[in-house]
């Protein structure tokens, strides 16, 4: 047996057909994600890209759609922080995760204002059960917010520490479904590059 090809026998299938789904928050100005909710497998990066305003991404729960998830330590498990976009602005910003439980659910929502009550929301793995019009449903007669997540600081229009260009790295939770971007990525290089080698 060629030594590439034990190699590629070796490779986990999801590092070498890893998707990524690109959704981007508050196009046209509008209070959305598009699209507003992914299909995704084990592996697979979903990027937030922000384009007007200043929202978030922020993982909340299926029955407290407006309310950050946290830890029992009391840390926001997703939370990009506020993303300030400059009207002119030329280049924005990403935030992205990767997925390592695609058996569960995630929700999220915007934590500016009241962008969640009006709908802001996101689903990754939505199912009949817990579908994503239901979350949105639960969101729009939601009451409250919670308070701003301690990574992400308050709302603001200005720019925020979080705003120049880079988020804050995703943060490992195998719990959320969730592993760190740079990770899954790397895995995902290595496997691209064997793949190719057995090629040529």
């Amino acid at each position: 047996m060629r030594f590439s090809t034990f190699v590629a026998a070796l490779l986990p299938v999801g590092a070498v057909f890893a998707e990524t789904w690109n959704v981007t928050v508050g196009g046209n100005g509008t209070l959305t994600f598009n699209p507003t909710s992914v299909n995704a497998t084990n592996g697979d990066t979903i990027a937030f890209t922000f384009v007007s305003k200043n929202h978030t991404v922020t993982q909340s729960s299926f029955a407290s759609p407006c309310t950050n998830l946290t830890t029992t330590a009391g840390e926001t498990i997703l939370d990009s922080g506020f993303q300030f976009i400059q009207p002119n602005a030329t280049s924005f910003p990403v935030y992205s995760f990767n997925m390592a439980n695609a058996t569960t659910p995630l929700w999220f929502y915007c934590r500016q204002a009241n962008h969640c009550q009006q709908g802001m929301v996101f689903a990754v793995n939505p199912t009949a059960a817990k579908s994503f019009a239901a979350f949105q449903a639960a969101a729009m007669n939601s009451s409250s917010t919670s308070a701003p997540a301690a990574s992400g600081g308050a709302p603001s229009t200005t720019p925020s520490a979080s705003g120049s260009g880079t988020a804050p790295p995703a943060t490992t939770s195998n719990a959320a479904g969730v592993i760190k971007a740079g990770s899954a990525a790397g895995l995902l290089l290595t496997g691209a590059g064997l793949v190719a080698g057995l090629v040529l």
